[in-house]
């Protein structure tokens, strides 16, 4: 049986699910990728946080384009045989609300497989039968990706749960096993296993944007071992001012937005963190101040002409992350079996 035949048959009903918001030159580049793919998916849900004619138009065109290279497919849970699947939100949801959204709206679909991704990416033509290999043995797995440059992408796939931070000094090599195994996720080319959401439920819309994606891997780890694999399916398309560190890690620029909530949503890490019996307050809260610090040096050395207001939204997310922390109504994302 050859490679391609085998994607088939593994990655069954394998739904990609988009999250784009403003950014519709970007999502050209996605489009464009997808359709190169040598493998064609069971569906494409596209999640518009902006809800825009100019958008759904693109995907309409793009839905066109798809059911004349592929043709239709196995019909879905309502009955429906097109592959492209258009999901407009009535406000901005943020990556987690969008992410949420598109692997709700593909669960009740009935996709097998979601492979998750932001609109600043595009697809490798062969990605999904490099995930294909490893779908027979494992229900979540984090492909590789290249950066905007065209060099290789590290991403920090060991999460040390008590401090809750991404260990800055984990291997970057993939040892014996060919894989690392990995107690996080990112939104940015995650692949996963539909029991594994029946299992831990949807992703937290609450979060808006940042840690969402962290926090589902971990519930992921504690159902299943994620992995992440050396096999490259993902590469950027949107450069990211960055400070490079000897050549092997980077620290990216952001947006005071991302500061704020880096900091506030430590509040329902910590409660996540409860919720499961690990958390520890004492190092959860060195975490803290380490992940402030290093929003400081981020401010200092890449976004220096936002010192003022960066200053003022990570002292206020981390101040919110408090009340988060104490608040009697919370609630994890509940199950969905």
């Amino acid at each position: 049986m050859s490679e391609k035949h085998a994607a088939k048959k593994s990655i069954e009903k394998l739904a990609i699910v988009v999250v784009t918001y403003k950014r519709q030159q970007l999502l050209t580049k996605l489009f464009d990728s997808i359709e190169r793919l040598t493998v064609a998916p069971w569906r494409i849900v596209i999640v518009d946080n902006e809800h825009s004619d100019e958008t759904r138009g693109m995907v309409d065109d793009f839905s066109s384009r798809i059911t004349k290279q592929w043709g239709a497919t196995v019909a879905d849970a309502g009955g429906n045989e097109t592959r492209v699947v258009y999901a407009p939100q009535t406000a901005n949801l943020g990556g987690a609300g969008g992410f949420s959204a598109g692997v709700k709206k593909a669960y009740e679909l009935g996709a097998e497989w979601f492979w998750v991704m932001d609109d600043d990416v595009a697809v490798e033509p062969d990605g999904i039968e490099k995930l294909a290999k490893w779908t027979p043995r494992h229900d979540v797995i984090q492909g590789s990706r290249y950066d905007f440059d065209g060099g290789p992408f590290y991403w920090q796939y060991d999460f040390i749960v008590p401090l809750g931070i991404p260990n800055p000094i984990a291997p970057a090599a993939f040892g014996r096993a060919g894989y690392r195994v990995m107690d996080t996720l990112c939104f940015e080319g995650g692949l996963f296993r539909r029991r594994v959401v029946e299992k831990i439920g949807l992703p937290d819309p609450r979060f808006f944007i940042y840690w969402d994606d962290t926090i589902y891997g971990y519930l992921a780890s504690k159902v299943t071992n994620p992995i992440i694999v050396p096999d490259v399916v993902l590469r950027r398309t949107r450069e990211i001012g960055n400070w490079d560190i000897a050549g092997l890690r980077q620290l990216n620029s952001t947006s005071d937005m991302n500061r704020y909530h880096i900091m506030r949503n430590r509040g329902y890490m910590a409660r996540y963190f409860m919720a499961h019996g690990d958390f520890r307050p004492f190092l959860f809260a060195l975490g803290t101040v380490a992940t402030a610090a290093k929003e400081v040096i981020r401010l200092v050395m890449v976004d220096r002409e936002h010192v003022k207001t960066g200053l003022v939204q990570i002292a206020k997310g981390w101040w919110d992350s408090r009340k988060l922390m104490h608040d009697p109504n919370w609630q994890p994302m509940p199950s969905l079996k």
